[in-house]
């Protein structure tokens, strides 16, 4: 018998939303008060950092602290250089790809408003032969159509300005996901759907759960950094993306075998605590929930790393969601590894026990 689907038409709609509303790094505060907005109904209380980091807060009273994350921002760029005759080079905000950039169409962000762009590109015809460049940092730019640089300014644009794709949600097959900044959005809607399942399914925790998502991880998870010694947890499940590495022209013995479609991905690593895996991998195989294995040889690059190696040692682990075309304006994710990475942090969270030890010596 198939299993009853968790996401709803009202929080796919919400999906869409979040994920076609901008949420630059250091710019997320937009995107984190849709989030808000959202699992508010579900959380006892919330609290917001310095930077912009939002969490959501279930039994706020209780002492051992359990939180399940992702992060917040998307990968953007900042206006860097505008030229005499107005056309505008950037630098990055996060990993953004150069090479997908020519012939793609911009918002820059004013405080005037948004004004459009595209990234410009020499036709074809005077390509040819010795003369032919790839995209590199140093040759894309943007043409806001102005005639010089007074008139870019004129328009609100200055150094400094953020900018990010237009590029939005859209259903592949009635499978994939698509749309930009899937990395790591999607993860925030994943922990947001868990918080209204305990919800609706009326559970009853006998820890503090703290639901983060965190800002700033494209530029080196400096949210989850700030956010772990303000709540000082106990456990933290963290999820975020991986490779789906049964694409065209991605190097298996390098980047391991994950693919869409075959369930969460759950990866051993120094920062992941083993008996907090194995506690993780239980709830999956009890609840016959597909999952895939991965290694990581030092870090894992997610937010893992920041709290696993906080506050003393914090016990950590990685639920992944196996993603298509990573850092461009289509990654893209299979509904049903959505849903399965839904359901195991739903289901791990229940055999976490009140002030549960996951020490290796006792």
């Amino acid at each position: 018998m198939a299993k009853k689907k968790i996401i709803t038409k009202k929080s796919e709609a919400f999906l869409e939303k979040y994920l076609n509303n901008p949420s630059p790094t250091g710019f997320e505060s937009g995107g984190q008060k849709m989030w808000l907005d959202y699992i508010s109904p579900y959380i006892d209380e919330h609290f917001v950092d310095t930077y912009g980091t939002v969490v959501g807060v279930i039994n706020p009273e209780a002492k051992y602290k359990v939180v399940i994350e992702a992060h917040a921002d998307e990968i953007s760029w900042f206006v860097h250089y505008i030229t005499k005759d107005g056309f505008i080079y950037l630098r990055r905000n996060g990993g953004s790809d150069h090479q997908i950039a020519p012939s793609k169409r911009v918002n820059i962000h004013t405080k005037k408003g948004m004004v459009k762009a595209v990234f410009g590109w020499p036709a074809i015809h005077t390509r040819s032969g010795a003369t032919e460049k790839s995209p590199k940092l140093d040759n894309i730019f943007l043409d806001c159509g102005a005639k010089d640089k007074e008139e870019v300014e004129k328009l609100g644009i200055h150094v400094g300005c953020v900018v990010t794709y237009e590029d939005e949600f859209m259903i592949l097959n009635k499978n994939f996901y698509v749309g930009r900044a899937l990395d790591n959005r999607i993860g925030g809607f994943m922990i947001a759907e868990v918080a209204r399942l305990l919800k609706e399914n009326k559970v009853k925790l006998p820890f503090g759960l703290y639901i983060t998502n965190s800002v700033q991880e494209e530029v080196g998870l400096r949210g989850a950094q700030m956010i772990v010694d303000t709540i000082r947890p106990d456990v933290a499940i963290v999820t975020d993306v991986c490779h789906d590495t049964g694409t065209p022209m991605i190097n298996k013995i390098k980047q391991g075998d994950t693919k869409c479609g075959a369930g969460p991905v759950l990866t051993y690593g120094p920062a992941v605590q083993n008996n907090l895996l194995e506690l993780i991998m239980t709830a999956a195989e009890k609840n016959k929930i597909p999952f895939q294995r991965a290694a990581a040889s030092r870090a894992t690059g997610t937010d893992t790393d920041a709290f696993a190696y906080s506050t003393g040692g914090v016990a950590s682990s990685l639920i992944s969601l196996a993603l298509r075309y990573m850092h461009t304006t289509v990654e893209s994710v299979h509904k049903d590894d959505v849903e399965n990475v839904i359901r195991l942090i739903y289901e791990s969270l229940q055999k976490i026990k009140n002030n549960h030890d996951f020490r290796y010596l006792k």
